[in-house]
């Protein structure tokens, strides 16, 4: 068997790897990778990796291919059955963090609105009455000009939920291109002085993916050892964010 050919952003699952014991491992995942295999096999994915690295392992939650941070995966069917009831059940909380266009008016808030599978659109999402509970918290953290950084915390697991809800309230995620205007970002959009690099015939986004990271979770392993992880802002939102801060 060949080995794995893994993403630029990382060499392979030790360098990602925030925590691990016998029964869990919890992973840093880069944007742009798969958190498991699509339906084409296009190309191998954090399970494939960890497949490779400790001969099985078992889904517990995903993160969307362009979300990059926290994710947790079982080593053993015990460890599956537990995590997967808890967050089934609401047992672990989890936090995110997010740059949206614009500021909300009110810098904290309860999202509850339901959310359904676009009738027309497949793979999209909407809010309608008739779709599952979803409920989403947020604080706007960071004012940052045209951006602002907000932190979610997820109540309920829907596809796309903090996607959806952010275009509920008017304020997209940045770079969104399903729920927002899906444009990269430019330094020379909010930089009055930028200049072009002599090596660059054109510019290069400073962020060109949705703006989403998994930033934290918080829960009890099974003999009731509480756990409180972080997987630090990714260097594509910090860069942009540092940038910002420059002109503000």
């Amino acid at each position: 068997m060949e080995p794995l050919r893994t993403t630029k952003s990382f060499k392979g699952i030790s360098d990602i790897t925030i925590f691990e014991n016998e029964d869990f491992v919890i992973l840093n995942k880069p944007a742009g990778v798969l958190s498991i295999p699509d339906r084409t096999q296009s190309e191998p994915s954090l399970k494939d990796m960890l497949i490779e690295k400790y001969g099985s392992i078992l889904t517990v939650h995903r993160l969307d291919r362009e979300t990059s941070g926290i994710i947790l995966f079982a080593k053993n069917e015990t460890a599956h059955k537990y995590f997967s009831k808890q967050f089934e059940e609401r047992g672990v909380e989890k936090f995110y963090m997010g740059l949206v266009h614009g500021t909300p008016i009110h810098k904290t808030g309860t999202i509850d609105a339901a959310i359904m599978e676009n009738p027309v659109f497949k793979g999209q999402m909407v809010i309608n009455k008739k779709g599952k509970p979803s409920v989403t918290d947020y604080e706007v953290i960071e004012e940052l000009g045209k951006y602002s950084l907000v932190k979610f915390q997820i109540h309920t697991g829907r596809t796309h939920q903090i996607r959806v809800h952010a275009k509920n309230i008017g304020h997209p995620i940045v770079c969104d291109p399903l729920y927002g205007d899906g444009k990269p970002v430019l330094l020379s959009s909010f930089k009055k002085k930028f200049k072009l690099s002599k090596h660059d015939e054109e510019e290069r986004p400073i962020l060109n993916r949705v703006a989403l990271h998994s930033y934290q979770l918080k829960f009890k392993d099974a003999a009731g050892k509480p756990f409180d992880l972080t997987a630090e802002l990714p260097k594509d939102i910090r860069a942009l964010m540092q940038q910002l801060k420059k002109i503000h």
